[in-house]
């Protein structure tokens, strides 16, 4: 029953983290008009993030349509 008390002790008088919220900051951003689409409009961490999608989109693409040629050829008779 000791046990029992210290951890509902613990947990409930542990500081509880605020959490600001920025839901209208975010809006604002997001609705300026500068002529930036919507996915890059947070920044160079929507940049990088694009792009790296992108690039692996085109690297995928790549090697699939590679791997239909290699698999569309007849194998040679030893």
């Amino acid at each position: 029953q000791a046990l029992r008390q210290i951890s509902q002790r613990t947990i409930s008088t542990a500081s509880r983290r605020q959490l600001e919220n920025r839901v209208s900051e975010n809006q604002k951003l997001f609705q300026e008009d500068n002529g930036l689409p919507v996915h890059l409009k947070g920044g160079a961490k929507d940049s990088l993030l694009y792009r790296t999608t992108a690039g692996l989109t085109v690297f995928g693409t790549m090697y699939v349509v590679y791997y239909l040629l290699v698999s569309s050829m007849p194998k040679k008779p030893n």
